[in-house]
């Protein structure tokens, strides 16, 4: 099994033990090196803001996510050390929204990730961010112990 099929299978099981990914329905859907899918439904109960819309730190939240997951593709253990998002449209409760993030600059010490989240069937863009993150190690070691 190459790296990139040890991440696609080791990935899913570290982030589902993620209580904060688990509490906000966080899904992995796909994983490729340097790029990232995560789905997550808009719950009325937990990701909505009092306009029955998905709230900005939800999205937020999936954005800075999936772009951690993205650089994670390429092995790299990282926190965010920078965020910007554009919020473009809303997503109604009950909708799905899919974040896409996607590699731009991975470099020793940091990474440069830009993620698109989209809503319902018709693919709205609802958000556009970049994020800065800090390469805090590997995930070599993971796997050098099995």
């Amino acid at each position: 099994m190459n790296f990139v099929e040890q991440m696609q299978k080791y990935l899913p099981m570290i982030y589902e033990r993620n209580s904060f990914v688990r509490l906000l329905d966080m899904e992995i859907t796909s994983l490729k090196e340097g790029e990232a899918v995560i789905t997550m439904p808009v719950n009325p109960d937990k990701h909505t803001n009092l306009y029955n819309a998905v709230h900005g730190g939800a999205v937020a939240s999936l954005a800075d996510t999936v772009m951690g997951v993205a650089c994670a593709t390429t092995g790299n253990r990282v926190v965010t050390i920078d965020l910007n998002i554009n919020y473009i449209k809303n997503a109604a409760a009950h909708e799905t929204i899919t974040a896409t993030g996607k590699v731009i600059h991975c470099g020793r010490q940091t990474m440069v990730v830009e993620a698109e989240v989209l809503a319902g069937d018709a693919n709205r863009l609802i958000a556009k961010a970049r994020g800065t993150f800090m390469v805090i190690g590997r995930f070599d070691d993971d796997f050098a112990s099995r």
